[in-house]
């Protein structure tokens, strides 16, 4: 599978990325260089490391990607849950990334099993 834009996972995280960025608006300035920036960070790596998985075209490499997207969706997970807990964020914009994340996990998660399971190279 080498269109990695027709999959769910991808277009599900890059929505997520868009919502991010659209909170991170909201953040104070002096987070800038600290929090906003991690949480963009976590968010980007997501739909890239999918898209950089399926590039490379050979399981092992696909796999260490997608995990390593999982990886960025669970530090994404932390940084909301600091900016809710901080009061940066507010608690009906964390729960709508929430159910954008929780789908992107999902959808991830049925995407290494697929390739753990697959007979590819």
């Amino acid at each position: 599978m080498s269109n990695y834009k027709q999959l769910d996972a991808w277009k599900i995280s890059i929505n997520l990325v868009t919502e991010v960025y659209k909170s991170l608006k909201l953040y104070p300035k002096e987070e800038l260089y600290s929090l906003t920036s991690q949480t963009k960070r976590a968010a980007i790596s997501v739909p890239a490391n999918i898209a950089e998985g399926l590039g490379r075209q050979y399981k092992k490499d696909t796999l260490q990607f997608l995990h390593i997207a999982r990886g960025s969706l669970y530090e994404l997970e932390t940084h909301l849950i600091i900016a809710i807990n901080i009061e940066i964020l507010n608690r009906k914009d964390f729960d709508s990334l929430m159910v954008l994340w929780e789908k992107s996990i999902q959808l991830l998660n049925g995407l290494i099993n697929y390739y753990e399971k697959a007979s590819l190279k």
